[in-house]
């Protein structure tokens, strides 16, 4: 393999869905050159959605240049989209950085950033459509490239994503030996991944469960895009 040089930050937070995290992290960590830092206000253990404890390996102050940053998503987006520091953080990176990432409803966090307006992003598909509200053009794409903007649809898109990036930054052949070193071939047991081929009982069920969460998100949402106009 070709050695590429690459610094990747992952902003790590409280009560993220560690999967958005963890399948890129595995992928672009894999790449020959690479440097994948997760940063975080401190360097205190960070909890996820699902009880997994994470520890950051840089804080926004120490944090060293990056050529690309990622957003992962899950329930404490809802606090990242108003969190001034975090946010502050991610425009500073974004003016320098190669590659503005993000993964599921992270792309929501670098809407509340100012980052989206006029670019083409993907998102979960049950938040997808909030995108709009910070002037982005939601796609519903498993992977969105829009110039330095790369968006991953829901959760798993991540692998995904981290494999398509590594095939821009260092070539097919790179991306494949990797996707093989780490055996990628998805073959689930059950056809629904997505509502697109999922029952139409079962989406509204999910739809059904998820209502309260999504009614305080959207929400959200809006005073974080009311910001950005103030």
């Amino acid at each position: 393999m070709a050695a590429a040089s690459l610094t990747a930050g992952f902003l790590l937070f409280p009560r993220l869905t560690q999967l958005d995290l963890t399948g890129p992290f595995e992928v672009l960590s894999r790449l020959p050159g690479a440097a994948v830092h997760l940063v975080w206000k401190s360097l205190d253990p960070v909890q996820s959605d699902t009880g997994m404890t994470i520890l950051p390996t840089t804080t926004f102050e120490t944090c060293p240049a990056l050529d690309m940053v990622c957003v992962p998503g899950g329930p404490g987006v809802a606090e990242m989209m108003e969190d001034a520091e975090a946010l502050a953080f991610l425009r500073r990176t974004a003016e320098s950085a190669r590659h503005v990432t993000s993964v599921c409803t992270g792309s929501l966090v670098l809407g509340a950033a100012g980052l989206l307006r006029g670019r083409k992003a993907a998102c979960h598909w049950l938040s997808l459509d909030l995108l709009r509200d910070f002037g982005a053009e939601p796609v519903d794409d498993r992977i969105v490239f829009d110039g330095n903007l790369v968006t991953g649809g829901g959760v798993t898109a991540g692998i995904d994503f981290a494999l398509r990036l590594v095939g821009e930054i260092a070539g097919t052949e790179v991306a494949e030996a990797i996707q093989l070193a780490i055996e990628y071939d998805p073959a689930p047991p059950y056809a629904a991944g997505s509502p697109r081929v999922a029952d139409p009982a079962l989406v509204d069920r999910v739809r059904a469960r998820a209502a309260d969460r999504q009614r305080e998100r959207a929400e959200i949402v809006r005073r974080a895009a009311a910001r950005l106009s103030d």
